[in-house]
Formats: structure tokens, sequence, C-alpha cells
């Protein structure tokens, strides 16, 4: 790889993440010698501005890798065709599907958590799920004072988590609603089921597929990419995973539980100290993590931190994280940043 500035290529430049991305690299002046932006043949000729400068989005090939030194995959099922051809050319995939998360050659990185197990990639990084990061980021500094052993988490996850059409069909339905009209349901819980349920005004505990053991499939992924992350599969998750009526940024109601007892105090200390978490937690002064106020930021918010009634060895937290930011653009584009800076 080029040591200083590499070439990069975005990969669903035209969705919401890709065009998270775009706004990323435009704010962390990320660094690169040239840009391409790739996406369907739907939506390929459009033009997107970057750092001043036009580009005409082009239809994603495998031959569109050549010469690309980094390809930031915004995610769909494109990666699993993509990504190996794209790895064939030389360029290191940092890819944010669920397509290669639990493949064993593949690293599942968060950089504040796990950056040690990028080192072992052999072309393909992934990007965990978004509600994984967000949980990881507040339970990590925890982690580390004393493993943890049991998870019960339950989260609040945002439309745009299903994409621009998530976060079109929310305000479509309380426009119906507030004119009067029956809302249309088409999207959610899971585009390509048969039936489908309002979000607006309403909680949905479904998201993505049903599986055999009546876990959802994104309930699933906080087990086994915790445990992939952690490099620990002996930490019991139990997940419930709901779609809320909000826009953006998820957020989690945690129960920990580790091996040796720790205060609260240790706890804050340790999550205040841990980049990329910051603890909001004062009740007085009505200061708690909230969706409307993580949205558009870097970091995960932590509060609501206090000892379990009933185990003095668990704690519960409330979390709360931008979840296109750190739950996937940021992440990935941390993951690069990690790569060239130790280029060479």
């Amino acid at each position: 790889m080029h040591a200083k500035k590499p070439v990069v290529a975005v990969l669903g430049a035209t969705g919401a993440v890709g065009q998270e991305f775009i706004r990323l690299m435009e704010e962390r002046d990320f660094p690169y010698r040239e840009l391409k932006l790739l996406a369907s043949r739907r939506s390929a000729g459009k033009t997107l501005t970057v750092n001043g400068k036009a580009y005409t989005v082009e239809e994603a090939r495998p031959e569109s890798f050549a010469g690309v030194d980094i390809g930031l995959f915004a995610g769909g099922s494109i990666s699993r065709e993509l990504a190996p051809e794209a790895v064939k050319r030389g360029c290191v995939v940092i890819d944010n599907s669920s397509a290669f998360r639990m493949d064993p050659d593949v690293p599942l990185v968060i950089p504040e958590v796990n950056p040690e197990d990028i080192a072992g990639h052999k072309g393909i990084i992934a990007n965990p799920n978004c509600s994984t990061i967000i949980m990881l980021m507040a339970l990590k500094p925890i982690y580390d004072l004393s493993p943890i052993t049991k998870i019960v988490v339950s989260t609040y996850q945002a439309v745009s988590g299903a994409g621009k059409e998530g976060i079109d069909e929310l305000k479509k339905q309380v426009e119906a609603y507030m004119n009067g009209e029956e809302p249309v349901a088409e999207v959610l819980p899971t585009k390509s089921l048969d039936k489908h349920y309002p979000i607006a005004f309403n909680l949905l505990p479904h998201i993505d597929v049903f599986l055999d053991n009546d876990y959802s499939k994104e309930e699933m992924k906080l087990v086994k990419e915790t445990h992939k992350i952690l490099h620990n599969d002996t930490v019991a998750v139990s997940p419930t995973t709901v779609r809320v009526p909000v826009f953006r940024s998820h957020a989690e109601a945690v129960y920990a539980e580790t091996e040796r007892e720790l205060s609260v105090d240790e706890i804050r200390k340790a999550i205040a100290a841990f980049p990329g978490a910051q603890v909001q937690d004062d009740l007085a002064a009505m200061e708690y993590p909230m969706p409307l106020y993580t949205a558009e930021k870097y970091d995960v918010y932590v509060g609501r931190i206090r000892k379990d009634l009933f185990n003095p060895r668990a704690v519960n937290l409330w979390v709360s994280g931008d979840q296109i930011r750190k739950g996937a653009a940021l992440n990935a584009l941390q993951i690069a940043e990690y790569i060239i800076g130790h280029a060479g």
C-alpha cells in the first residue's frame, strides 16, 4: 500500500452508510490519493461532491478495484460477490455487511476494543453489527476491570438501521396519522417478509428474520459477534432487539454481570477513560443519553449506571450511540485509518 495516501473506493456510495462515509471522510480529513465512488447499476451516473470535487458514481464491477488500496464497503448482499474480487486485485476490504463477520479468516473489529485483530486479516476486515458495537463500547472498559460473565440486553433501534427506506416510511406514516389517513407499511419489520406493520407510534420486537431457536437474526448477531470480538464464547448473552420510532441513534438497556464485584465509581472512571465512550450520568441534572442528542456524534454515551438491586456483581447501564456513525461508517473508517497509520 502507498505509505501515506491510498487509493480508496466507496462501494454503495449513494446509500445511507455510503453517504455517511463521504461526510466523515470530509470531516476527518481522511487521506486519499484518489477516490472512486461505486454503486449498483441503478445509481451509476449520479454525481456526488466530495471535498469540493465532483465524482461520477460508477457501476461496481470486479475490475473497478484494480489499483485500489482500500475498499470501504457500505454493506448489502453485493459484498459477498465483490469483496473477494477486490482482494484478488490487492485491495483491503472493510465490509459493513454481515457477509463475512463470522468467517474464521476475517477479523471482526471495533478499533477501541480489539485493534490487535486487524493485523491477522487476509484481505477482508468485517465491521460488526451496529448494536454490537454500541454495546461493547460501553462494556469493554468494564470487561477490562473484571471479565463479564453474563449480559442481558434490550435494544431500542432507530429506523435508519433499515436504511433510507426505514426513514422514509416513518416520515410518511407520521404524516398519514396527522392527516387522519391510514398509515401504509411496506418496509418494517423486515422488507423481505410478506407481512408489514406500522412503526409510527409503535414498537416492533422483530428485526431481521426469526431463526429456529425463536431468536431473531439480529439478536443472534449480538451473541455471536460479542463472543468473537472478546475472544470469549463463555459470555452468556441474552438479547431482545426492538425497532422504535426514532430516526437516528440506537439505545440499549444493558445488564452486565462480572466475575468480581465492582463499584459504580470504578465503572464510571473506566468508561470515562475509554476512547470513544463518554459518561453522561447526572440524575440530579437529568443528564442521561438520549437518541435525539447522540445522533451525529462520534462517541457512545453511557448513563443510568447503577448496581443491580439483587446481585452485587452486576450493573445496569443505559447506552446510546449513532448507529450510522459509530455503529457503521465511523467504525469502518477508523479501521481504515488504523491500517493507513500502521502501513509501511
